[in-house]
């Protein structure tokens, strides 16, 4: 049932006539207008959620500092989708320093990555392991593949390109996020 028919039922039922042509065309007209309304409050649930945001997107990113500066660096034009979870992935974040926090940070981009550790040479050590000295307990190595691709599929927009290729995005996010006392290599295999 619209709103112009509940209107209709609000009307006294002996001083006027529900069916009459002028009242009729009134109570379409303001019947339209709570229509539009009650749409419109269900439609803001949808864009209150940032997963589910379509027409506020563009607002939910200006305020979370979107796109990242790291994905407009590299070139890369994201599709709403991805433009969806980079925006939920903003909000959501907790951070860290651990090994953990950065493999999880290169998942979300698309990466398989393992990280390595350094610390300094002891006499303890076998070796094989290498020879470093102690600034080496402030450098860590992100292990990842060469080249890693990103196929389109059926969610994305038209303008997205077939394939993207690179390691750019992956070193940019890394080292915004790396510990600021930190020097991170990369090392691709």
């Amino acid at each position: 049932m619209n709103h112009a028919d509940l209107l209709k039922l609000l009307l006294p039922p002996s001083s006027i006539d529900p069916n009459g042509l002028a009242i009729s065309i009134e109570l379409a007209a303001e019947g339209k207008a709570l229509d539009t309304a009650y749409y419109s409050a269900n439609q803001l649930l949808e864009e209150a959620d940032p997963s589910t945001t379509v027409m506020m997107l563009p607002d939910w990113e200006r305020n979370y500092g979107l796109p990242d500066a790291c994905v407009a660096a590299a070139g890369i034009i994201q599709s709403t989708q991805e433009r969806r979870a980079a925006l939920v992935a903003k909000v959501t974040m907790v951070g860290g320093q651990d090994p953990a926090f950065f493999i999880g940070l290169a998942a979300d981009l698309g990466y398989t990555v393992s990280i390595t550790e350094w610390r300094p040479h002891t006499t303890e050590d076998d070796s094989e392991y290498p020879v470093t000295d102690e600034p080496w307990r402030f450098v860590w190595q992100v292990n990842a593949p060469l080249n890693t691709i990103r196929e389109q599929t059926t969610e994305d927009d038209t303008e997205m390109a077939l394939e993207v290729w690179g390691n750019d995005l992956l070193e940019c996010v890394i080292s915004r996020f790396k510990p600021a006392h930190t020097h991170v290599i990369f090392s691709y295999a």
